[in-house]
C-alpha cells in the first residue's frame, strides 16, 4: 500500500513540474486601477491557489471553534452525570 501511494504521490508532483515548466509565459494582470502585475503563469497561478486554500480555510474556523464548544460541553455534562452501574430494565408488558 505504501509504494502504491508514493507512486501516486510520484505521478502528481512530476504532472505539476512539467506544468511549471510549460507554463512560463508572462501574464499580466490587473488586480487595482493603474496598477499591472506582470509575472510568469504558473506563479499567478500558484498564489491565487494559495489565497484560495488561505480563504478556506478561514471560513472553516467558525465551525471548528462550534464545534470544539460543543465537545467541551459535552465532555463537561458527560463528567458531572452519575454512573449507572446496572443497566435500566423496561418494564414488561
Amino acid at each position: 500500500m505504501t509504494a502504491l501511494t508514493w507512486s501516486i504521490r510520484a505521478i502528481i508532483f512530476v504532472f505539476l513540474v512539467v506544468f511549471a515548466t510549460q507554463n512560463t509565459d508572462p501574464a499580466s494582470l490587473r488586480l487595482l486601477p493603474g496598477t499591472v502585475w506582470q509575472t510568469p503563469l504558473v506563479i499567478a497561478l500558484l498564489a491565487f491557489f494559495i489565497g484560495g486554500v488561505i480563504l478556506g480555510a478561514l471560513s472553516l474556523l467558525g465551525v471548528i471553534f462550534r464545534q470544539r464548544r460543543e465537545i467541551s460541553r459535552l465532555k463537561h455534562e458527560a463528567a458531572q452525570k452519575p454512573v449507572l452501574l446496572t443497566p435500566e430494565v423496561p418494564p414488561n408488558a
